[in-house]
């Protein structure tokens, strides 16, 4: 008999379910990686920290060059919906006077008894006076109803571009709550890696060169690098030298998303307020300003020319000669002087 009983089932309770059990564990320890550090990733080099760190910062760069894009773009939009508002204003006073004169053209005649204008050319002493006035009432009255009709069509046409300016207002500051969500999720992961950073000992942040680990670079380069230039660099021109003095000053300033000054910065930021206190008036974002001036090759560079960074355009800077520029660099790092060849070069641009 006991070579017809079925096996019995397994019990779940023994190693099937301990390898189980670690699977799964597993499968959460790894899906934990992804959305912060907690323990999930205790085990990164100093080399994978600063990768992580480096392409963090890019993303958020970028996020934040396409903010400040959305905000300008969000301000020309409010201040052309003011003016059509205004200019609607006005027309429809216009209208309204067009509208006042018509009733007391209508109530003149109304007072008249609206004869005839047979029976009044009969009854007129003055036949040939008559038929001037009537003549003149015409044509009058011919030029009331064009200008109403003009203004009301004007008041049509602003009344459309109005709605068009609000639907595009809305439009952008709803791109603006997106990128701000964008901005927000990417402070996330800076806070992660800047928990990992503060894993690492003061030797490692310093040997990866993120910013913290090196307080005094921007002391060091305040005292060498204004007298850094290279007999192939050029005396700026003025204009270029009171951006450059204006960098200058700005050194140690912290970064902070969106900032133009005057105590804090972000890059394209940085760059619009010294070419500000030299009098030259340059667009907000990265993808502008590259735009904004003539394009100089690397071997071309001369002092206050912008240098661009990154294939996305997403960063810049402002050079100084010898191969060194003044940059806000990212939330861990300050407003610093630092060489042109620390990140991928992909453009530069002369302004004046």
């Amino acid at each position: 008999m006991a070579a017809h009983r079925k096996p019995r089932p397994r019990s779940v309770s023994g190693n099937t379910a301990r390898t189980a059990a670690t699977l799964a564990l597993a499968g959460a320890a790894t899906a934990t990686a992804f959305e912060g550090t907690g323990h999930a990733e205790p085990n990164l080099t100093p080399a994978q920290v600063k990768a992580r760190v480096d392409k963090l910062y890019q993303e958020a760069e970028v996020a934040t060059e396409k903010y400040n894009g959305a905000k300008e773009d969000a301000r020309k939009a409010e201040r052309r919906l003011n003016t059509l508002r205004d200019e609607a204003a006005r027309r429809q006073e216009q209208l309204n006077e067009a509208r006042d004169a018509l009733g007391s053209v209508a109530a003149a005649q109304y007072r008249r008894g609206g004869l005839d204008p047979a029976l009044q050319l009969v009854l007129s002493p003055d036949p040939d006076h008559y038929l001037d006035g009537a003549a003149f009432a015409e044509r009058a009255g011919h030029r009331q109803a064009t200008a109403v009709a003009r203004v009301r069509k004007q008041l049509r046409e602003i009344e459309q571009l109005r709605g068009a300016a609000r639907v595009q207002l809305a439009s952008l500051r709803s791109r603006q709550t997106e990128l701000s969500r964008q901005k927000k999720t990417i402070d996330g992961k800076l806070d992660a890696a800047q928990r990992l950073l503060d894993r690492l000992s003061a030797e490692d942040r310093a040997r990866i060169g993120d910013g913290s680990g090196h307080p005094d670079r921007a002391s060091r380069a305040t005292a060498t690098g204004r007298d850094g230039l290279t007999a192939a660099d050029s005396a700026p021109t003025p204009r270029a030298a009171a951006a450059i003095a204006y960098a200058y000053s700005k050194l140690g300033s912290p970064y902070v998303w969106g900032a133009t000054g005057p105590d804090a910065f972000d890059c394209s930021g940085l760059i619009q307020a010294a070419y500000r206190s030299a009098g030259v008036s340059l667009p907000r974002t990265t993808y502008a300003q590259i735009d904004a001036g003539r394009r100089v090759s690397r071997a071309e560079l001369l002092p206050g020319d912008l240098v661009f960074f990154y294939s996305g355009i997403s960063h810049v800077g402002l050079y100084i000669g010898n191969g060194q520029m003044i940059h806000a660099p990212n939330p861990s790092a300050p407003v610093r002087i630092a060489p042109i060849d620390e990140m991928p070069l992909t453009g530069a641009t002369r302004v004046v």
